[in-house]
């Protein structure tokens, strides 16, 4: 399968991309709801003439395509699920469901993906090996659909594992990884404080929530500052704060909701216990009562040392070497953590960002959109880095 091939087929493949994510972005469906998402992937692949298998961890679908050669099973993901807001694009294609919207390019990630498929499709012959297609749900939600998809098998006797993440903040053109910890942990957590409400000209006769949960999120902050290793990353941010119905009420309940993020498990748990403490503490030292609930979400996406060397090499032959980056540790977190739990792999970024073309809006605003020519470029970077992988077993 010479790499000489990738551009002239993705080139005439490109068009169908286009189309398969536009419909996606008009008809977006939900974390664990991608129903209609799943039986059009299906469709399509059934019209290549792939071997399917649906209703996998969810909505999820395995394509298994198998060469007539002996060879590595290696397995390559994208994620469909779309999130809760509300598109605000003026586009022929933007959403058509209200409230719902692609927000962070899976439907992106989809099409290339289905590319992918006919690409392997059209060269089954010559194929050493497997190359399993994960079309996997739920990623936007935990506990994700990745802990599904790999109970119901998808991962079972596979030797590699990539995923690619179409990504604005990085230029059209280019790509990035890195080795080792590459993707942030993340957990959630809710803060239910109950004090004794009252006047608010009389503080004396009540137990004001607002002034504890405003000393909590004080406190909260040292966390990071004062009880994590210097050349340690962590985040502890509170993004909800919910109390009081009056200005001349003192408010009775207070909610605070928020996000830990960590890059180790031994930092993790630290500052679990630590916020719990500090909850604890200072709900007691000023008389009330708490509820603490911790939703432990995804561990971090921690890359294969070797397979993002063959990102480095794979990406400079594909793109040049002026394209390809060593990327930062970033706060955000993905469900492919768990297949990198399992086999070794590697987790890509591809650059869809242009001001040009209106691909300037962070992941997750209303206004979001990519260069969609960072399709072709995610297509091409999977298939080298498994013909990379396949070249290298055969020797």
């Amino acid at each position: 399968m010479a790499k000489e091939e990738l551009p002239y087929e993705l080139n005439d493949l490109f068009p169908h991309m286009v189309k398969w994510r536009r419909h996606l972005h008009r008809y977006p469906e939900l974390s664990f709801q991608e129903e209609k998402t799943s039986r059009f992937i299906a469709e399509r692949l059934l019209e290549m003439g792939c071997e399917v298998r649906e209703k996998v961890g969810g909505y999820g679908l395995v394509a298994a395509i198998k060469g007539n050669l002996p060879g590595p099973v290696i397995a390559l993901r994208a994620d469909m699920d779309a999130l809760p807001i509300q598109d605000e694009k003026d586009c022929e294609y933007a959403s058509t469901v209200k409230g719902v919207m692609h927000a962070c390019g899976h439907d992106g990630h989809t099409a290339a993906l289905l590319a992918v498929a006919s690409y392997y499709q059209k060269h089954r012959e010559g194929l050493a090996g497997e190359r399993r297609l994960l079309f996997q749900p739920a990623e936007e939600s935990t506990p994700g659909g990745a802990v599904s998809m790999i109970r119901d098998g998808a991962l079972e006797g596979a030797d590699a594992v990539y995923g690619v993440h179409l990504w604005t903040p990085l230029p059209y053109g280019q790509v990035s990884s890195k080795p080792g910890a590459f993707m942030a942990a993340t957990d959630e957590f809710t803060i239910e404080i109950t004090g004794l409400g009252g006047h608010g000209g009389m503080p004396h006769k009540t137990i004001d929530t607002v002034i504890i949960g405003s000393a909590l999120v004080q406190a909260l902050q040292t966390i990071v500052s004062r009880s994590v290793n210097p050349l340690d990353s962590a985040v502890v941010t509170i993004g909800s704060f919910h109390a009081g119905t009056a200005n001349n009420v003192i408010a009775e309940k207070c909610e605070l909701k928020g996000t830990i993020r960590t890059f180790n498990e031994y930092e993790r748990e630290r500052i679990r216990k630590r916020i719990e403490q500090m909850v604890r503490h200072t709900c007691e030292m000023h008389g009330a009562k708490y509820q603490f609930d911790l939703r432990v979400g995804y561990p971090p996406v921690v890359n294969d040392e070797r397979e993002a060397a063959r990102f480095m090499q794979v990406g400079e032959q594909l793109f040049g070497a002026e394209a390809v980056q060593v990327s930062d540790a970033i706060m955000v977190a993905e469900d492919f953590s768990y297949y990198l739990q399992r086999v070794p792999g590697c987790f890509m970024f591809v650059g869809a960002g242009n001001e040009e073309v209106g691909a300037s809006y962070a992941h997750h605003h209303p206004m979001f959109n990519f260069d969609e020519r960072a399709m072709k470029d995610a297509a091409s970077l999977l298939i080298a880095m498994a013909e990379n992988y396949a070249d290298e077993a055969e020797k």
